[in-house]
């Protein structure tokens, strides 16, 4: 009977091992030490949590697909040290790998167990990706003479999280509009040409830690700069939202630039384009959301059009 149980408990303890070893894939080691006494099926049963939520994609792709046709393999490396760069970055501020969609990750903050600086969290995240997806490209671009770009998105609200699957197949990731908005983001990045768009009330959690002075940003050196880029209906989604630019004040335009811009963003918005023309020409020349905004008024004949509400109805990017 004592070898029986001694070798119960051996198994019982192997088993053990073998979940937190899965677990590990998607859990930060903060993560993994809450809930090191707890039931993993319970753990990862869905439900309702308050996420933010990260979606970030890998740009330039499909034409270095196309140029390196005869070296997939070294390609497939190069993508796989990329998305590496995402997931430790994500692990590292202590979120979940949620999925991965070809050449970009998806990661959230909120569950398993709640992170009051959930919003913070993602933010460090996304600029530890920048960073060193920016060193990376810099080598590639020694070496090969192509860069990658990347885009990033990031959205706060209500979703499910747990393990979500059929009965063939289940993963731990997250569901829900906001996820979908966070999708969305990202590809919006290469429409107004900035590397990280996040929600509002992602601006609006981040601005409150700040005043409550939580919002102590990790290794980061410069401060976070937020500023409002348009109202946008992304394709999919039936209410407008707005949308906002996260960058570090040593990347972003200075005081009177960002000013300027939302002057002729708030012109835009209420119809008087050509006050919004005269504002944004003076910082088109640096500023690519600019022109962005500028681009929509030639295209729809330098005036706003009948019943017109300050929404740019985007097509999916």
């Amino acid at each position: 009977e004592l070898v029986g149980s001694m070798v119960a408990n051996l198994r019982q303890t192997r088993r053990l091992e073998r979940r937190q070893a899965s677990m590990r894939q998607f859990f930060a080691p903060i993560v993994m030490d809450a809930l090191a006494n707890q039931d993993p099926a319970e753990v990862l049963r869905p439900r309702e949590a308050n996420l933010s939520v990260m979606f970030c994609d890998l740009r330039g792709f499909t034409q270095k697909s196309e140029e390196q046709a005869d070296h997939l393999l070294e390609l497939l490396n190069q993508v796989s040290e990329s998305l590496g760069v995402m997931t430790r970055a994500i692990l590292d501020c202590g979120g979940v790998i949620g999925d991965f969609h070809g050449d970009a990750a998806m990661g959230f903050w909120g569950w398993p167990i709640a992170q009051p600086d959930n919003v913070i969290r993602a933010a460090n995240a996304a600029i530890q990706i920048r960073r060193q997806l920016a060193i990376m490209s810099e080598m590639d671009e020694s070496e090969t003479g192509h860069r990658f770009q990347h885009g990033i998105g990031i959205a706060t609200g209500n979703a499910v999280a747990g393990q979500i699957g059929t009965v063939d197949q289940v993963k731990v990731t997250a569901f829900g509009p906001v996820v979908n908005l966070a999708s969305r983001l990202e590809g919006l990045t290469k429409q107004f040409g900035v590397q990280t768009i996040i929600d509002e009330p992602t601006v609006t959690s981040l601005m409150r830690m700040r005043r409550e002075d939580r919002g102590a940003i990790n290794d980061i050196g410069s401060p976070m700069v937020t500023r409002r880029l348009a109202l946008v209906r992304p394709a999919g989604l039936i209410q407008p939202v707005n949308i906002y630019e996260l960058s570090l004040a040593n990347e972003s335009l200075n005081d009177v630039d960002l000013a300027t811009y939302q002057q002729g963003l708030q012109a835009f918005i209420e119809g008087d384009w050509t006050m919004a023309r005269d504002a944004l020409t003076c910082i088109a020349d640096c500023d690519r959301p600019s022109q962005r905004i500028l681009g929509q008024m030639a295209r729809q004949g330098q005036s706003p059009p009948a019943g017109w509400l300050g929404v740019l109805d985007l097509e999916k990017s």
